[in-house]
């Protein structure tokens, strides 16, 4: 790996962490009345005053992290904030590693295309659709192809038609400019 790419990794992992601790609240930054306080096992130990849930973090010798401070009271717990901190991390780096990114694929046609080339566009946009992907059909009108919109709105929905097994027209053929586009999703 680059020296580049360490350094984009790096940068990303470290927003990542200050966003993560920047969330949360410790010790004397609790400024509450009173709070829900569970211990460093997970148990219940009922809601008081910030002060006296701050003095039995320190008789433990952990911290008190407020970790639901939009709750009435506010919920804290007791746990040592480095390991609870890391723990955050490695939760939040796994969620955005399991997250799904769709994108969106363009396919570009004319007015003059022949069958065989809109069934092998039709073949590549069916694989895109199978990966997940959205899929933008561009049928571009050039110079006195404008006035045979109606060839443009016909290839667009047999372009469909041979898609209908896989795909669902999300937005239908719509006249932008000297552009005719559609977007195609993989049917549920």
């Amino acid at each position: 790996m680059d020296s580049y790419a360490v350094r984009f990794l790096f940068y990303h992992i470290k927003a990542l962490e200050v966003q993560i601790i920047s969330e949360y609240f410790i010790n004397e930054q609790i400024r509450d009345k009173e709070v829900r306080l569970i211990g460093e096992n997970g148990e219940q130990l009922g809601i008081m005053s910030a002060k006296e849930a701050l003095a039995k973090a320190m008789e433990a010798e952990l911290d008190l992290i407020k970790i639901a401070p939009t709750a009435k009271p506010p919920v804290c717990k007791i746990a040592d904030y480095g390991k609870f901190r890391y723990e955050a991390l490695r939760k939040a780096k796994e969620a955005k590693k399991n997250q799904k990114i769709t994108e969106i694929k363009e396919l570009r046609l004319s007015p003059n295309i022949d069958e065989n080339d809109l069934n092998t566009k039709a073949n590549q946009a069916r694989k895109f659709l199978q990966h997940g992907d959205k899929v933008k059909v561009t049928l571009k009108f050039r110079g006195r192809e404008m006035a045979h919109m109606n060839i443009g709105k016909e290839i667009l929905d047999s372009f469909a038609q041979k898609l209908e097994d896989v795909a669902t027209v999300e937005k239908a053929a719509k006249l932008e400019g000297r552009n005719m586009i559609m977007f195609l999703t993989e049917k549920r």
